[in-house]
């Protein structure tokens, strides 16, 4: 496991502190939550970029056009 040392505001110190409290965890615990959340968020949006780059809009279309054309059921509708 690896060590950070951060330098933050006080007021950001302060907001973390009140946050930590109203989760119940350490300040520590709710950083270490708070910068996975942003890791993930981060790893997904470049896997869906990756696979963005991979589509065949043609092959989209083609299955767009089987879906049936109807009415939308009761309370689909927008």
């Amino acid at each position: 496991m690896g060590t950070l040392n951060l330098h933050l505001s006080d007021s950001i110190h302060r907001h973390i502190e009140e946050l930590a409290r109203k989760e119940g965890v350490s300040v520590n615990q709710f950083i270490v939550s708070a910068v996975s959340e942003k890791v993930s968020a981060i790893a997904t949006e470049d896997y869906l970029q990756e696979r963005v780059q991979r589509t065949d809009k043609s092959a989209f279309e083609a299955i767009l056009a089987k879906v049936p054309k109807r009415e939308p059921l009761a309370g689909d509708k927008l």
